[in-house]
C-alpha cells in the first residue's frame, strides 16, 4: 500500500462518517460523501471504492415496516449500493459481494442474496465464496418466510463447498433451522458437531430458548464451560418470552455479579420482564444504568422503556420517555397509547393517535387495537366505531379478534347491550371467546342474568376449560341473590374438570418482588402482615365498610365468607405494602385475576383511610385508587 493511500485511508477519510451507530444516515448524506471521493480521486483507488461500496449497503437499516419511511429509505439505499456495483470502475471482489449478500439478509426475502451469490459463483475473476458468504446467505434464509427451501439450497451449497464444519456458518444454520419451527432438524445440525465450541453452544441456546423450550435451554446453559454474552442475552430472553420473568431478572443479576457486559439485548429483555412483573424499581434502575453509561436510546430500547413504564404503572414517566425519543416507528406511538388506554386515559390515547399521523406514520392492526380501547375507557361509542370503520375502509386493514372484542367491550361499557349483540351477530367472522367474553363482562356490570347465560354458554361452547366465563356467571348470579343459579355454575364446573385459577398478586419492595395468593401464610412476615389486615378491618368498619361477600360460596356462615374475603391475595399484598413501604409511599401491585368486587371496593376505602396512593393492575386494565376512589369509575 502506498503511503498516500494509507494517509487517505487513515486521515480524513469522508467514509467514515458513514457509520450508522451514531444515528441514521439519510440518502443525502450519500450523496455529498460520494460527491467529496469523486471531486478528490479516492474512488480511483479499488480498496476505497470498495469500502465506500460496502458501507452504504451495510447502511440500510434491519426491521422496517413495508409502509414506514424507513424502510423507503432502505431499499433507496440497497438500490444506491446496487449501482455503485454495476457502474463500478474495478472489478467486484468476494467482500463487495458478501457484504451486498449481508445488507439483503436482514430484509423479509432471501432471493437478492441468492442473486448476489450466484452473481459471486459467476464471476469472471472466478471468484470463490467464503464462510461469511455462508454465513450471510444462510442468515437470509432464517427471515424469508414459513418456507425452508432456500435454506435447504443454502445448507446443501455450504456442504457442498467445505462450510458446514465452521462455526459461524453452523451456527447461521442452527438460528435458520430454529426460525423455522424445525428444532429437530436444528439439533441435528448441532449434534454433527462432537465438540461444538462456544458459537455453536451459543446459538443452540437461542434456538431452544427462542422455541420455548426453557428447561432445556438452562440445562445447556448451565453445561457451558463458557459463556459469552450472547449466551446469558438468550437464555435471559427465553425466561423472559415464557412468562418467567422471576427468573429472568434473578439471572440477570447473576450476569452482573459475574462481570459480564451488559448489551441492549440483555436490557431490552429485563424491561420486559419488569413490565410484565410489575417490578418499577427495578426497570428505573435499568433506566437509570442506561443513563449512567450513555446508552444511546434506540427505537428498541425506548419502546421498551415506555412499556416497561406504563405496565408498572408509572404512565406519566412513560409519556416523559416517549416525548424524549427523537426517533420513533408505529411500535413506539402504539405503546405510549396502549400505556394510556390502559390506565384509562382514553382521551390523551386518541389526541396521540391524531399526532402519530399527522408525523406521517402509518397506523397497523396494533395501533387500531390500542385506539378502540381508548375510545371504550373514554366511553367514546361514536368515535370507536369511526375508527373501527376506518380500518378496512381507510388503510386497508382487515380486523383481527381482538378489535371485534374491543368494539363489544365500547358497546357493553356504555350499557348498549343490544348493540353488542348485534355487532356480534353481524360480524363477517365466527365470534369468538374475546367477543363473548366482553358481553358477558358487561352483563355483570348491568346484572342482565339472561343474556349473561347466553353469553357464557357460547364462550363456554369455544373454550369449555375458560374458568372465566364460570366464574362471570356465577358472579351475576351471586350479586342477584340466586343461589340456585351459583349452585349450578359450580356442579357445571366440577362436573367438566374446570378449576379455578388461584388468585396470585405480586408486589415490589426495594427491588425485591414478593408474590402473594389467596390465604398465603409462608411469607416471612405473615405475623406482621396478619396483624396489619386486622387493623385494616377495623378501620374500615369504622368507616362503614361492610364485605361484600356475595360471590362467596353461599352454604358458610356470613363470619366465614368475610374471613375468605379478607384473605384474597391483593388484600395480602396491600397489608404487606402498607408495613413495608414507607410513610405515604404508593402501593403497586401486580394481579393476574380480574378484581373482584369486594377487594375494589376495600381498596378503595383503604386508600382514603390509611391516605394511600394504591395502583393495582389486574388482568384487564390499571385501577388508580385514591381518597376512596378509583380511576376505573366501577366498570372493568
Amino acid at each position: 500500500m502506498t503511503t498516500s493511500l494509507r494517509n487517505i485511508i487513515t486521515r480524513h477519510n469522508p467514509i467514515t462518517l458513514l457509520d450508522s451507530s451514531f444515528g441514521p444516515v439519510a440518502l443525502a448524506h450519500v450523496h455529498q460523501i460520494h460527491a467529496q471521493l469523486l471531486v478528490h480521486g479516492h474512488l480511483n483507488y479499488p480498496l476505497l471504492f470498495v469500502q465506500f461500496l460496502a458501507a452504504v449497503a451495510l447502511l440500510s437499516p434491519s426491521n422496517t415496516t413495508p409502509s414506514s419511511p424507513q424502510h423507503h429509505e432502505r431499499q433507496l439505499l440497497l438500490l444506491y449500493s446496487q449501482r455503485l456495483l454495476d457502474y463500478s470502475p474495478h472489478p467486484p471482489t468476494t467482500f463487495v459481494l458478501n457484504s451486498l449478500i449481508r445488507a439483503h439478509s436482514r430484509g423479509p426475502d432471501p432471493a437478492p442474496a441468492f442473486r448476489f451469490y450466484r452473481r459471486l459463483l459467476c464471476s469472471p475473476d472466478a471468484l470463490s465464496p467464503d464462510r461469511f458468504t455462508f454465513t450471510f446467505l444462510v442468515g437470509s434464509c432464517g427471515r424469508g418466510g414459513p418456507s425452508s427451501a432456500a435454506g435447504e439450497i443454502a445448507h446443501a451449497a455450504a456442504l457442498r463447498r467445505g462450510f458446514v464444519s465452521n462455526p459461524h456458518v453452523h451456527s447461521a444454520l442452527i438460528r435458520m433451522y430454529a426460525q423455522f419451527g424445525l428444532l429437530d432438524a436444528a439439533r441435528r445440525v448441532y449434534d454433527e458437531l462432537p465438540d461444538p465450541d462456544l458459537v455453536s453452544r451459543t446459538a443452540m441456546l437461542g434456538a431452544v430458548a427462542a422455541a420455548g423450550d426453557i428447561v432445556l435451554a438452562r440445562e445447556l446453559f448451565d453445561s457451558m464451560p463458557r459463556r459469552d454474552p450472547i449466551a446469558w442475552n438468550a437464555m435471559i430472553a427465553g425466561y423472559s418470552q415464557v412468562g418467567r420473568s422471576r427468573e429472568a431478572l434473578e439471572l440477570f443479576s447473576s450476569m452482573q455479579l459475574e462481570g459480564v457486559r451488559v448489551s441492549v439485548a440483555t436490557l431490552v429483555s429485563v424491561l420486559t420482564a419488569c413490565a410484565h412483573l410489575g417490578a418499577l424499581d427495578q426497570g428505573k434502575w435499568v433506566h437509570a444504568y442506561m443513563q449512567r453509561n450513555r446508552l444511546r436510546v434506540t427505537v428498541t430500547l425506548g419502546t421498551a422503556l415506555v412499556d416497561m413504564y406504563s405496565k408498572c404503572g408509572d404512565v406519566g414517566r412513560g409519556m416523559d420517555v416517549f416525548w424524549r425519543m427523537q426517533e420513533k416507528n408505529v411500535y413506539t406511538w402504539s405503546t405510549a397509547m396502549s400505556g394510556l388506554a390502559m390506565h384509562g386515559a382514553g382521551k390523551e390515547c386518541l389526541d396521540i393517535f391524531e399526532l402519530m399521523k399527522e408525523h406521517g406514520v402509518l397506523p397497523t392492526g396494533v395501533t387500531f387495537v390500542s385506539v378502540l380501547r381508548g375510545c371504550s375507557v373514554a366511553g367514546l361509542v361514536e368515535e370507536g366505531r369511526r375508527h373501527f370503520d376506518s380500518m378496512r375502509d381507510q388503510y386497508g386493514i382487515d380486523p383481527w379478534h381482538q378489535h371485534y372484542g374491543c368494539m363489544v367491550d365500547l358497546y357493553g361499557r356504555a350499557g348498549r347491550l343490544d348493540d353488542a349483540v348485534h355487532f356480534i351477530n353481524s360480524m363477517p367472522i365466527e365470534p369468538h371467546a374475546r367477543a363473548w367474553g366482553a358481553l358477558l363482562n358487561a352483563c355483570r356490570i348491568y346484572r342482565n342474568i339472561e343474556l349473561g347465560e347466553y353469553a357464557m354458554k357460547k364462550m363456554v361452547e369455544m373454550e369449555s376449560k375458560n374458568h372465566g366465563a364460570y366464574v362471570l356467571l356465577s358472579n351475576i348470579y351471586a350479586e342477584s341473590r340466586n343461589w340456585g343459579g351459583v349452585n349450578d355454575v359450580r356442579e357445571s364446573m366440577k362436573a367438566k374438570g374446570v378449576r379455578k385459577e388461584p388468585g396470585c398478586s405480586v408486589i415490589e419492595v426495594g427491588g425485591e418482588v414478593h408474590e402473594f395468593f389467596v390465604g398465603d401464610n409462608s411469607h416471612p412476615r405473615y405475623r406482621e402482615i396478619e396483624v396489619m389486615l386486622r387493623e385494616i378491618s377495623r378501620r374500615l368498619r369504622l368507616a362503614g365498610y361492610a364485605a361484600k361477600t356475595n360471590a362467596v360460596m353461599f352454604d358458610i356462615e356470613d363470619e366465614e365468607k368475610e374471613d375468605a374475603v379478607c384473605w384474597h391475595s391483593e388484600k395480602l399484598a396491600i397489608a404487606f405494602g402498607l408495613i413495608a413501604l414507607g410513610e405515604g409511599a404508593s402501593i403497586r401491585i401486580v394481579k393476574n385475576l380480574r378484581v373482584c368486587w369486594d377487594c375494589h371496593d376495600a381498596t378503595k376505602l383503604i386508600s382514603k383511610v390509611f391516605q394511600r396512593d394504591i395502583v393495582v393492575r389486574d388482568r384487564n386494565r390499571f385501577h388508580h385508587f385514591r381518597d376512596g376512589m378509583c380511576s376505573c369509575m366501577d366498570y372493568w
